[in-house]
């Protein structure tokens, strides 16, 4: 694996044209994007690397009657309405969909889809909460249920973790019977062995728990987390933010209102995170729309969210196994009505561990420029019945998006710094 020096920063990848992601407000861990050099002379000839280009009104001349209108508003710069999002929904002609948003990610990302060097901790499965899409929680008494202590962690940082991997993402289930103590020798012992490592811990889920068990304002609880080595957070635990759905399937979790109040004050404590969204259960589209937009809308206020994740459910062992899976086309219409709506969260994910390597790839033609990471050790997913493996090499990752006619780069968690990935 090589990488050019001369790469540009997560800028460059914005749009010249109409449609636009508006810059972040900086904070403590969000310094915004900055001035980008220029392309090197040897990718804007080939018209690889990452400038945004102009999208080409001509190719998406021959778009059905329900999107031509659409396409009309994304080349004028037109934020999309909840109408828009429905038609998105239910138009037949997947490709012209996928055309569409395809066009829109080409104008932010140009050819480039961004991966990253990265491990999971999951430091415990021992959960409080009996979701019924989850497989991984376990109530404590079983022969493999997990509580990690720092000897342990200690012991997996030295043996499985490497000098250059760039992120450890840290997540749990709620644990009422371990100490707010803990989390903060979690992050310090992870600090204290592994300097490099940017850290992505706890959902809004978490956070909330953590405060609680602390007995204090949630903001006092990240600053102090934010001093023990936390960098930022992922966007797992929202799952659908549709209080019907949260009735349903997890109604010990924070219902769709205080999630977005406690997203908000991570946002306010200067700490980005990632959104997510479980779809393919028994959420409707008009939910999964409605989800997006409230995503639209804290990212306006706030600025903090790096990525949108659609996460495809996977039901095997449990509660809802009767379901089954949904289709590889319902997950490609997904990613690209999120590209579409999502018109100031400047990176869609193809969570290959989720999704599989094979739609993984052609989510990238579908709206996706971002594929993950190695992961290396996952948990949550392959309870549920994942057939992924459990990790990918960064050569694995970069010859998946080389095949799928993309320019693979590697990125830290931040877009800060990225370095093509040569064959």
């Amino acid at each position: 694996m090589t990488s050019t020096s001369s790469t540009p920063s997560r800028a460059t990848a914005r749009s010249p044209g109409p449609h636009r992601v508006p810059p972040f407000q900086r904070g403590p861990t969000n310094p915004g994007p900055g001035l980008a050099p220029p392309l090197a002379s040897s990718d804007a000839a080939s018209g690889s690397g990452g400038a945004g280009l102009e999208p080409d009104a001509a190719a998406l001349g021959d778009l059905p009657p329900d999107l031509a209108p659409i396409r009309d508003k994304v080349l004028a710069g037109v934020r999309l309405s909840r109408e828009d999002g429905q038609a998105l929904f239910a138009t037949t002609d997947l490709n012209a969909l996928g055309a569409l948003a395809n066009a829109v990610n080409e104008s932010l990302n140009g050819a480039r889809v961004t991966f990253t060097y990265n491990r999971h901790l999951n430091y415990t499965n021992v959960c409080a909460y009996r979701c019924m899409f989850c497989a991984f929680r376990r109530d404590g008494d079983e022969a493999d249920a997990v509580v990690m202590d720092m000897d342990f962690v200690r012991d997996k940082l030295r043996r499985e973790f490497t000098d250059t991997m760039r992120e450890v993402h840290i997540v749990g289930g709620i644990n009422p019977a371990l100490p707010y103590g803990y989390y903060l020798d979690l992050l310090r012992t992870v600090k204290a062995e592994r300097p490099n490592l940017h850290v992505k811990a706890f959902t809004m889920i978490e956070l909330d728990a953590i405060a609680e068990i602390a007995g204090k304002p949630l903001e006092t609880v990240l600053a102090e987390l934010r001093e023990a080595g936390l960098d930022s957070c992922p966007g797992g635990g929202a799952e659908v933010l549709s209080p019907r759905v949260h009735r349903k399937l997890y109604r010990e979790k924070l219902p769709p209102e205080r999630w977005i109040e406690t997203c908000k004050a991570v946002h306010r404590a200067g700490l980005h995170t990632n959104a997510t969204m479980l779809f393919g259960h028994i959420e409707t589209t008009d939910e999964r729309l409605d989800h997006m937009l409230a995503i639209r809308d804290i990212q306006d206020e706030t600025g903090g969210f790096l990525q949108f994740i659609p996460l495809l459910f996977h039901p095997e062992h449990t509660p809802l196994e009767r379901l089954g899976k949904t289709t590889g086309a319902d997950a490609l219409r997904t990613i690209a009505v999120a590209r579409l709506m999502l018109d100031n969260v400047p990176h869609i994910k193809a969570y290959w561990i989720m999704l599989g390597m094979k739609i993984a790839q052609l989510a990238l033609h579908y709206g996706a420029d971002d594929i993950d990471g190695t992961v290396e050790e996952e948990h949550i997913t392959h309870d549920a019945g994942g057939t992924t493996p459990q990790g990918l090499t960064t050569a694995q990752l970069a010859a998946l998006i080389r095949e799928a006619g993309r320019q693979p780069v590697l990125r830290d968690t931040l877009y800060q710094e990225l370095a093509v990935v040569g064959v």
